[in-house]
């Protein structure tokens, strides 16, 4: 299992995570978003139904039901009930709690607002609690066009 750090510079959450779970599904991988906030998880849920003008991302949330049919679920809990092979943490939320049930996973991804001090502090605390335990880390950065680089 891999843990990928995504350093938002460019773009916002709402812009940035379409596409990533946009390739996650590429890959069949179903995923869950993980925030810390019921107004978080409402925002995203608004924003995966409109971010193109093209396309929409499938997804659902508790309130929604069928949990296990949905290809993304957005929580604010540990619960993986779509059997997730990706699982997102955003908004700060803590990753070190699903480590237990890490091995279902096939990759982790922390998404952090780098012009955010709150979520930057939380993203740099959690690398290095992660690192300290011997996980396989992976850092991403956005470019200037809004690409991402990867990092040292």
């Amino acid at each position: 299992m891999e843990i990928w750090f995504y350093h938002l510079t460019r773009h916002r959450l709402d812009r940035a995570l379409p596409l990533l779970l946009e390739r996650c599904g590429q890959r069949g991988w179903r995923c869950v978003v993980q925030a810390t906030s019921d107004e978080r998880v409402t925002a995203l849920d608004e924003a995966l139904w409109t971010w193109s003008e093209d396309s929409f991302l499938a997804h659902g949330t508790a309130r929604d039901g069928d949990e296990a049919m949905q290809p993304v679920f957005l929580t604010t809990s540990d619960e993986n009930p779509n059997g997730a092979a990706a699982r997102f943490f955003v908004e700060g939320s803590a990753i070190t709690p699903a480590l237990a049930a890490s091995r279902q996973y096939e990759r982790l991804f922390v998404l952090f607002d780098g012009n955010d001090e709150a979520e930057l502090q939380a993203a740099r605390g959690q690398w290095s609690a992660l690192k300290a335990l011997n996980c396989g880390l992976a850092y991403w950065k956005q470019n200037e066009s809004g690409g991402w680089e990867k990092g040292g």
